[in-house]
């Protein structure tokens, strides 16, 4: 069980990062690549991934284990709600202390003594850690190699999808802040986290206790985190709350299908553009000025053909864009890839 320990205070510093954060879901998309969960989400981005991998991922693995602890500094942390890009992470992780390296790894090395699965890994983890340990520019140089090129091959290729995922996520979290308020905004986040006052609770695989001491908490949503959501293990890192969004049901990287030829009218071409900012059912009906039902139909052709992601949230439903949809609202300008 993870606790944090929220002061009224800290509740009035509690904010959402404004997008997805680059070292978080690359590092986070590198567990769910060696999992066989979640099959309806990841499975077509793991058959396309693990092709464009090299030998040297295995560099990687030594640091950031199937399960468990793996070290902070490999997902730089920010002050502010703007995520790092991933340029700027790998400069940030590039310029960590020698001592916090040798810290953290040490943590990592005791981890993998005690347990773990693979004996050729457990055998080359304490050479890497120790070369890592000593803080020389050509054995972190090299692992920011291997994590620029399974960026480039596995996260990437993908970023307009992670955007969609989190830019609906954070539909949902405005919507209970304007609503209620912080208090709101902390009890509409997933069924793992629950706010109760003046505590929020999550299910995690340890327990811990985390007091904020008036610094505020990050709440970053990701598409990669799974289950239960992640904090930074030195609690002396600005707080940041990682957690995963809710995903659709049908598989978020499948193709749109032959419903897109359904979107010609200008009627559809309102409820597109109504739903940019994203919408409920009722909200896109009034806007469009169609009934209730028309609107749900609309929504549906438009889900359909890949055009708009649709979450639940409480008793209503959330229509928001997806990189597709976006792309085609501006009259067909790229998507910004990271």
């Amino acid at each position: 069980m993870l606790r944090i320990h929220v002061s009224g205070w800290d509740l009035s510093k509690v904010r959402m990062a404004t997008g997805p954060d680059a070292l978080w879901e690359t590092i986070l998309s590198f567990h769910r690549l060696r999992d066989r969960r979640a099959s309806t989400v990841f499975g077509k981005w793991r058959s396309e991934a693990r092709p464009r991998l090299n030998s040297e991922v295995r560099l990687l693995s030594a640091v950031v284990p199937p399960r468990g602890y793996f070290p902070d500094f490999l997902t730089p942390s920010q002050e502010g709600a703007e995520p790092m890009d991933f340029a700027t992470g790998m400069e940030a992780l590039r310029d960590t202390p020698t001592d916090r390296l040798r810290a953290e790894l040490a943590v990592l090395g005791a981890q993998g003594a005690s347990g773990g699965r693979g004996a050729a890994l457990r055998a080359v983890r304490p050479v890497v850690l120790d070369t890592l340990g000593e803080g020389r520019a050509e054995p972190l140089g090299r692992l920011i190699g291997v994590l620029r090129a399974y960026h480039r091959a596995a996260v990437e290729p993908y970023w307009p999808h992670i955007q969609a995922s989190v830019e609906a996520d954070r539909a949902i979290r405005g919507r209970a802040l304007l609503d209620g308020g912080a208090e709101e905004l902390l009890a509409s986040l997933p069924p793992v986290i629950r706010w109760r006052a003046p505590v929020l609770e999550a299910d995690y695989p340890v327990d811990r206790e985390l007091h904020l001491d008036r610094r505020g908490l990050l709440l970053q949503p990701s598409f990669f985190c799974r289950g239960t959501p992640v904090v930074y293990r030195d609690p002396l890192l600005p707080p940041v709350l990682v957690y995963p969004v809710t995903h659709a049901a049908a598989p978020v990287f499948a193709e749109p299908g032959p419903w897109l030829g359904r979107l010609l009218g200008n009627t559809r071409s309102t409820v597109l553009r109504v739903i940019g900012d994203g919408c409920t059912t009722s909200e896109l009906a009034r806007r469009a000025g169609v009934s209730l039902a028309s609107a749900s139909q609309h929504a549906c052709v438009l889900r359909e053909a890949g055009l708009v992601r649709t979450l639940r949230h409480g008793s209503s439903v959330l229509h928001t864009l997806t990189p597709l949809g976006g792309s085609l609202l501006r009259g067909g300008a790229p998507l910004a890839v990271s």
